[in-house]
This record gives structure tokens, sequence and C-alpha cells, in this order.
């Protein structure tokens, strides 16, 4: 088909064909950045934590005032908790995944280095830690009776306690040893002296975002044996199945063993649902932004509906004359769709253009990464899919428009 009597139409007809050409424009620079939105929050929704979230569930509490006997009662705690029916493993310790602080330390290569190697999360953990939590050893052991420490001494005045060994996630053993074997190296973050690596989990998620999606799993184990007070975390596995029985029969004996506590209700939960309530903003954005890219394809079908009528309707006398000098309905459909096809088409390499321009405003005000290139082509064919099935209405009407018409016209 020739493009110079549909070049010439539009021609009369600019200002109507600019503001098609200006809404397919905007729809794919929106939907373009909305779909690279979406797919950073499915991401970080189906990010992996690594630990046994089905299984596992926390009760946090706080004492009133000052516990001189922390310690001792957190030792009681846990072997009341692991003797509970259903209980598979129970720890205590400092933090847990899917909140919004965290306890972090810098890591350095070397002592006094000017510039740490990376930041990471620290979680303290004692003897049922990896098994409360079901993370996977890849590399190495877990630590052993002989390498717990109390966290009082540690802290204590003058203290020349050290801590012998730490166990690393493999993202963060990649960082510090690419290419390596982990195993009995050593770097620097806690204390005067350096800490020796003795295992290698496959996951464990930092508790926040700090450090951004590079850094999601920069997090260490170290063997400290914590009171309640340091966080307040208690954690039990479980079956899944049993997780609201043994979270009602934990809290019920922690307030029965230590009376003046406070169970922080609005945090004893299980792991899944502290996840669904960290990632509740992610899933309203999300739905957010489809509502919004069906809004856009629904009123720029519209947009491309109204004009193809209109103009078949201002148009009927030349297609009448059209089939009347033997043009068929095939011929005029076809018309009518390259029309479209070539008003979507310049939208379209418009709408790319802002699209990498709006990406640029939103990496410099939001920290967003760049928008991968696969990107465009999938808002530009989803948007000329769009037109075709739009204008195929009114161009069907105009290829029914019989050769008769072109007589009565006269």
């Amino acid at each position: 088909m020739e493009l110079r009597p549909i070049l010439s139409t539009l021609l009369r007809h600019k200002t109507a064909a600019a503001l098609i050409v200006l809404e397919v424009a905007l729809s794919c620079a929106i939907i373009c950045n909305a779909l690279f939105l979406i797919g950073n929050r499915v991401e970080r929704l189906n990010l992996i934590s690594g630990v046994a979230e089905n299984e596992v569930v926390r009760v946090q509490l706080t004492g009133i005032g000052t516990d001189e006997n922390a310690e001792a009662l957190t030792r009681s705690d846990l072997a009341m908790l692991r003797g509970l029916p259903g209980v598979k493993a129970a720890t205590v310790t400092n933090q847990v995944p899917f909140v919004s602080s965290s306890w972090n330390t810098s890591v350095s290569m070397v002592k006094d280095q000017k510039q740490p190697t990376l930041s990471s999360t620290v979680y303290m953990g004692e003897d049922q830690f990896i098994d409360t939590f079901g993370l996977k050893l890849v590399a190495g052991r877990d630590f052993t009776p002989d390498e717990f420490i109390e966290r009082s001494a540690l802290d204590a005045p003058d203290s020349k306690v050290s801590i012998p060994s730490v166990i690393i996630t493999r993202s963060m053993a990649d960082k510090l040893f690419p290419g390596q074997d982990p195993i009995g190296k050593s770097f620097y973050s806690w204390g005067e002296d350096s800490n020796r690596i003795v295992g290698v989990v496959e996951h464990l998620v930092r508790p926040s975002e700090q450090g951004g999606p590079t850094a999601h799993e920069y997090s260490m184990i170290l063997p400290i044996r914590t009171a309640y007070t340091v966080g307040g975390n208690y954690l039990l596995r479980t079956e899944p199945d049993r997780r609201a029985e043994i979270l009602k029969s934990a809290v019920a004996a922690l307030e029965r063993n230590g009376p003046n506590r406070i169970i922080m209700a609005a945090n004893t939960k299980s792991l899944e649902d502290l996840r669904q309530d960290y990632y509740r903003q992610d899933r309203a954005m999300v739905w957010m932004l489809v509502a919004v890219i069906v809004a856009l394809l629904v009123v720029t079908a519209l947009g491309i509906v109204g004009l193809a009528s209109f103009w078949v309707q201002q148009r009927t006398k030349q297609i009448g004359v059209r089939r009347a000098l033997g043009a068929t309905r095939g011929q005029i459909l076809r018309y009518f769709q390259t029309e479209n096809f070539l008003l979507a088409g310049i939208g379209i390499v418009l709408g790319m253009l802002l699209a990498y321009a709006i990406n640029q405003l939103l990496m410099g005000k939001y920290e967003l990464p760049r928008l991968p290139l696969y990107y465009l082509p999938i808002g530009a064919v989803a948007l000329w899919v769009l037109g075709q099935v739009s204008v195929l209405g009114p161009a069907l009407r105009a290829a029914a428009v019989p050769p008769a018409v072109a007589t009565r016209s006269v």
C-alpha cells in the first residue's frame, strides 16, 4: 500500500493526528517506567530470606526496668520453650529479618583499613540459632560449644574476650574472597582481633534495606549468647500448621516464667506474617502501578477508537468513491490499520525517548537503577497491538461502506 495518500490525509488533520501521537508517547513513557517499577517491587517481594519462614514464630518482649538476672532468666526461658510440645528448636537473638532496624558493622580485610570493604549486619546466635532459623550450611561447620561466649563478658570493662569464629553468608564470602574458599580465612569487624570464618550459609537476609540490593545478604552470625534484654527476640521452630498453637503456648510460658515483662503483641507473630507486613507497601505499589497501566491503556484505546470513528464518518464519501473505483474491503481495512500504525509508531519513538528522560529523573531523585532497554520494546509492542485492536472496529465499519455511497453523495 502506498503511504502518500495516508500521509497527505494526516497532514490535513494535523491537530487530531498530533493528539494521538502525544497520547501514545505519554502512555509509552509512563508504561515503560511503571513496568520497570513493578519488576523491581516484584523482585523485592520474591527475595530469598534463607529462613524457614513457614515454620518459625517470633515472640518479642521487653523488661520493666533493669533486670540484674537477665542472663539466667534467658537460659531458663530457653529451656522451658524448648520443652514445649511441638517445638523443634528455639533461640534468642538480637534481631530478626523483616524489621525496619538492624545491627550493623563495618568489615575490613586488614586492621586499621581506612575504607571498609563492606558493611554487614550482625546476628548474635547461641546454640540452636542455625537450626531454629532453618539455615543451610554450604561450607564449613556450625559453632562448637566451646566457641560460644556471653555478651556480658564481651561487654565487660577492660574485657580481653575475643570472638573466636564467625559464620557468614555466601554472598558476603563471594564479596570478601571472590573465587576462593573462605573457610579458615579472617577479616576484621568486631573487636581488636580478627574474626575467623568457620562456616558459610547459603542465604540469610539483612533485617532492613541498608546497603541496597547489592548488600541484601551481607550477613554474619557471631557465637554470642545474649540475654532477652538485647532485642527481646525469642524464635521457635515448629510445624507450619502448629504455629498459632505454639505461639500461644510460648507467650503463656514466658508470662509465667517472668511476670515482670511485657509481651509486645504487635510484633509477636510468625516470620511469614512479619514478611507480609514488611512488604505491605511494596504490594500496594504494585497494584497501584497496575491500575495506572490499565487506565492509560483504556484511555489510549478510547482515544484511538474515537479518532478513527470520526475519520471514518468524515471520509464516508471518499471511502465510497474508492470502493466504486475497485478498492476491496481488505484494502480499506489495511488503509486505516496502516494509518494507525504510523501514528502509533511516531508516538512510540517519542515515548521511548521520554521514558528514558523520566528514568533519568527518577534515578536522580529516588536512586532507582537505570531502565533496562528491554522494557522499551515491551511497551512498544503493547501499544502497537493496542492500536491495531482499537482501530479494528472503525476500520471494519469503513470497509463495509458500499460503493453506492459515492453515487448517492453526488
